[in-house]
């Protein structure tokens, strides 16, 4: 037996309403650009829209005019969606309170993740969506991911509860160390202003 091998999300598909409050949202709120759209080669009857979320991948909506956006009740329950989350930088996160204030759209406000900050808020149609700003960048040819993998070993190792910024230093410095060389005999932490 072997493991079917991922390499990344191609696509998520959400069951929207109509076509246009789906472009609203979308692209009109989150800012997505509309890339494509056909039908749903699986029902002629619904629209398929195709948005680029800022990665080059897709988030693609089925449509219908005969749906119209409602706060639905979405199941949060086991195997079903929780919420979709997606990256925005800093200078983006610091404006969407007002974004959202503007619009009447409620929200959480920002929340501390530690590694992250966030902000919640639903879609018109109910589904939670959460906005996210890391609060680090990986050094060059690291990941997000590998990241928060050796904070994690480090936040364990410190009998911590949850990763915070000082883990995520000390995560980038030792995947640096660890990469690049130098020249240096001693490589450790000194203080050129104690002499």
């Amino acid at each position: 037996m072997k493991k079917i091998q991922t390499q990344g999300v191609h696509h998520i598909t959400i069951t929207g309403a109509d076509r246009q409050s789906s472009i609203d949202f979308w692209e009109g709120v989150l800012g997505m650009p509309f890339v494509f759209e056909q039908p749903n080669l699986d029902d002629a009857k619904q629209g398929h829209l195709y948005f680029d979320p800022g990665d080059g991948r897709l988030i693609t909506v089925f449509t219908s005019e005969d749906r119209t956006p409602g706060r639905h009740r979405i199941d949060q329950g086991p195997g079903s969606l929780h919420h979709l989350a997606f990256n925005v930088s800093k200078v983006s996160f610091d404006h969407i309170v007002a974004r959202l204030d503007a619009r009447g759209i409620t929200h959480s406000g920002p929340k501390d993740r530690g590694f992250m900050d966030s902000i919640y808020f639903r879609e018109p149609n109910g589904m939670l969506v959460e906005l996210a700003s890391y609060r680090f960048e990986p050094p060059l040819g690291f990941t997000h991911t590998d990241v928060l993998h050796r904070a994690h070993v480090i936040r364990v190792a410190a009998g911590d509860d949850h990763i915070d910024t000082e883990h995520l230093a000390d995560a980038i410095e030792a995947l640096v160390r660890e990469r690049t060389q130098t020249l240096s005999e001693d490589r450790g932490p000194k203080n050129p202003y104690s002499k």
